[in-house]
């Protein structure tokens, strides 16, 4: 089930940027003193008592400004309460309850979600019971909290916990169905590419951008073989305003990626590679998927016999990180190549899946050590003693050496081409652990 997700809101000043940040336990979120300095939503992951979940800081939410920053940060943060399963409602206990506040709250009731007040900047012992005068805005959970000192954010944890839906597998698979996450930034084409495979319009289709709200899945039997389609679709509430076309929803890609084996960046061609398309793929990198690129509207492009190639080219230059990513070119709107997706997903899977025995991976290893030999430290020289594979989803190797910190991140990435020289590994991620042998 892909992590729950909670969302700190509030007007500007009350410091969810401080209290994001010592959930986290890492400074992300940039914190200053005056309002409106964050101004995007900001995701990170984050765990309390074993449980893993996704926090999303967003802007100070101002209902009565029309400015274009408040208009952006409110859509940034409706989008975020749309998201999220538990919301934190964060005021300012020494201010206390502001119109601003009241109309959040009205606005929060509205949405009938899981809401937990946390009244912040109480450090003092002296001033709790200031948080009393919060149960006005009408919600049952109301926390004391000084997020700058780290008080009471255990307690505030512990209750967000309790709120998240249970952790229960929402869909079933079959064991050999292959799970392919349709990802990439709005109106390139994924649920054009989608109702293709499928032969039928069984996602909507929209030439607006953003269209797209929750997560389907469709099941297709192609080759004797069984994928689910998972494609971040569905419609965006009526009234709602939400981002705007550069802007994509990475919490749902989020969500798709995490049930996934297999991920599909689609990239429009007619448009070329854009940073979202690399902030995209890279949840998808990080979270150790099998990643496959698609250019889509290829039918739109103007060819030569060269065409392709230097598409490609440009791609491998764009995604460096990316040299094993297989790259295929369709035309959703007309069907063309769009089975060699699943062709080459279904390709991609099994790699992902792959198991070397030990005897092979060491053989391999020991070899390339006698090519190139590992390089000197003030005389010293790094020893590459035994190596196995230790898990798969994405492949993972344990390298054993004689001092860790000797291992240069270019030696290790020479023993990863090493191992896909040797075993291929098309479209997945590979990861090395260094591991000092006792």
């Amino acid at each position: 089930m892909p992590a729950p997700i909670l969302a700190i809101v509030g007007r500007p000043n009350v410091g969810k940027s401080t209290l994001f940040n010592k959930i986290v336990g890492e400074r992300i979120s940039i914190v200053e003193d005056r309002p409106g300095i964050t101004r995007d939503r900001i995701f990170s992951k984050a765990e309390w008592t074993g449980r893993s979940f996704r926090l999303i800081d967003t802007g100070g939410l101002e209902l009565g400004e029309n400015d274009p920053m408040a208009v952006r940060i409110r859509a940034q943060v409706e989008l975020a309460v749309d998201e999220a399963d538990v919301i934190v409602l964060l005021v300012d206990g020494p201010a206390g309850i502001t119109s601003a506040d009241q109309e959040i709250a009205d606005l929060l009731r509205r949405e009938q979600k899981k809401v937990i007040i946390a009244v912040n900047k109480l450090d003092n012992p002296s001033r709790a019971s200031l948080s009393y005068d919060f149960y006005r805005l009408g919600f049952s959970d109301v926390l004391s909290i000084s997020a700058e000192h780290g008080l009471g954010i255990g307690d505030l944890l512990d209750a967000i916990i309790q709120q998240f839906p249970a952790d229960e597998d929402e869909l079933e698979y079959e064991e050999d169905d292959v799970k392919i996450a349709v990802i990439g930034r709005p109106n390139v084409g994924k649920s054009s590419l989608i109702n293709s495979l499928l032969g039928e319009d069984r996602v909507l289709v929209s030439p607006q951008a953003g269209t797209t709200r929750d997560a389907i899945d469709s099941k297709l039997q192609f080759n004797d073989s069984s994928f689910v389609l998972i494609d971040t679709a569905g419609v965006r509430k009526r009234g709602k305003v939400y981002e705007k076309t550069e802007k994509y929803s990475v919490l749902r890609a989020l969500k798709a990626i995490e049930r996934s084996d297999v991920a599909v960046l689609v990239i429009d061609a007619s448009e070329g590679i854009i940073e979202q398309d690399k902030h995209v793929v890279g949840y998808a990198l990080d979270a150790g998927r099998g990643i496959v690129i698609a250019v889509n509207k290829w039918d739109l492009v103007e060819k030569d016999g060269k065409t392709a190639q230097e598409f490609e080219r440009r791609i491998r230059g764009q995604f460096p990180f990316l040299a094993w990513a297989p790259v295929v070119f369709i035309s959703a709107k007309t069907g063309r190549r769009v089975s060699r997706v699943l062709e080459v997903a279904a390709e991609v899977a099994d790699n992902h899946t792959q198991r070397i025995a030990t005897s092979t991976v060491n053989t391999v290893i020991q070899e390339a050590v006698a090519l190139v030999p590992p390089p000197t430290d003030k005389g010293k020289r790094l020893k590459v003693l035994y190596a196995t594979q230790v898990s798969v989803r994405p492949p993972t190797f344990a390298v054993f050496v004689n001092n860790p910190e000797m291992m240069h991140f270019s030696y290790e990435r020479y023993l990863e081409n090493q191992l896909r020289e040797a075993f291929g590994f098309l479209g997945t991620p590979i990861r090395i652990l260094i591991r000092q042998r006792t």
